[in-house]
């Protein structure tokens, strides 16, 4: 279902299991993992056997967000190697970055995010699209962009403040903090916190898959955001700033700071 088995799915009773596969390198978001999470939100669209996903990862964490080596692009101020990530076509909802984030919500049936370990960035916007989310007590969720001289650019802007409310959101965003479990369920970054994510996720979806599917559709149409045209021009917004920051200089020295493990120097913005 997915190139480079860089996802992993496997569907039974109507419960599609769907794991991030690269956990040497803790799921991080390469070019294969965009394009195999693309795929798999399109092969599970065309399932009507699906009635609930559980999205989870492999190994030590759910995600840590876009690999380094894209990073280390940005430094060199390559705005071509980001520039392919946020393109947006005429008329579509969102750009590939954002779609493999903001796609789950789109999904017709429930999907419920197991987060372990650590989703940070790109993986903690994944776990924003899902429906519901259940984290580990030692989860450690960063809206992580900002240390990288960037704005959340996989839909954040669009899920993060119906969840914790525009302050919090804000707070997240130009902290990149870690929350833990705990906090994160109190806060409503998550649904709720238990020992065992995965296993309490795949009991959920279980059941949700035994009710009436139809129901179940219509509930998450009707709990969906209910003006498209808004989420198409926020994520619009998300994408355009995202493509002026990407490569400019204080973005390119906040990347060359933190990967030397030293203070960046930054320029003040010209406000004439």
């Amino acid at each position: 279902m997915a190139s480079e088995q860089r996802v992993l799915v496997e569907v039974s009773d109507g419960v599609a299991d769907v794991r991030l596969n690269r956990p040497e390198k803790l799921n991080a978001l390469d070019a294969a993992m965009f394009d195999a999470i693309a795929e798999t939100l399109e092969a599970l669209g065309k399932d009507a056997s699906v009635r609930a996903v559980v999205l989870s990862g492999e190994g030590r964490a759910f995600c840590a967000g876009l690999d380094m080596a894209s990073l280390a692009a940005m430094a060199g101020a390559d705005r071509s190697s980001g520039a392919a990530l946020v393109e947006r076509r005429s008329g579509e909802l969102a750009n590939r970055a954002q779609l493999v984030a903001y796609g789950w919500s789109l999904l017709a049936v429930p999907v419920i995010a197991a987060v372990h370990g650590v989703a940070l960035g790109g993986g903690a916007q994944i776990a924003l699209g899902a429906d519901i989310r259940i984290v580990a007590p030692d989860a450690k969720i960063s809206i992580f962009e900002i240390s990288w001289g960037l704005v959340p650019d996989m839909s954040a802007t669009v899920t993060l403040p119906r969840l914790v409310g525009a302050d919090v959101a804000k707070e997240l965003a130009w902290t990149a903090r870690m929350v833990a479990g705990e906090e994160a369920s109190r806060i409503g970054l998550a649904t709720r916190c238990c020992e065992d994510p995965r296993g309490e996720a795949l009991r959920l979806a279980a059941d949700i898959a035994s009710r009436n599917p139809d129901a179940i559709r219509a509930a998450k149409r009707l709990f969906s955001p209910a003006d498209r045209s808004t989420v198409a021009d926020m994520l619009a917004a998300e994408s355009a700033e995202m493509a002026r920051l990407i490569g400019s200089p204080n973005q390119a020295e906040a990347v060359r700071a933190r990967l030397e493990g030293r203070q960046p120097v930054f320029v003040d913005p010209d406000l004439g």
